[in-house]
């Protein structure tokens, strides 16, 4: 594996509560605010996202392409961190 992010360790150290969707790896300040006026201002609202497009990368790497204009590094470190809190947290 590649090295992890101080990001996605955070992350997926502890439960999600209500952290905002800027704390997700991949997800900065632009791709926040893009998130956000879709509705999906929540890590939890893109996790559940993320769960019905049964955790398959290459639908949710399109749907944060589609969502947000996020590029392939940027929706793969997000699919990386939600996918290790699920094999951590669910």
């Amino acid at each position: 594996m590649s090295t992890t992010s101080q990001k996605l360790k955070n992350f997926t150290s502890e439960p999600m509560g209500d952290k905002p969707v800027t704390d997700l790896a991949g997800v900065g300040e632009v791709l926040g605010r893009r998130l956000e006026s879709q509705g999906f201002d929540k890590a939890y609202v893109v996790l559940g996202q993320f769960l019905v497009l049964k955790k398959n990368r290459e639908l949710f790497q399109d749907w944060m392409k589609e969502a947000c204009q996020a590029n392939s590094k940027q929706s793969s470190d997000c699919f990386q961190c939600l996918s290790e809190w699920c094999e951590e947290f669910l």
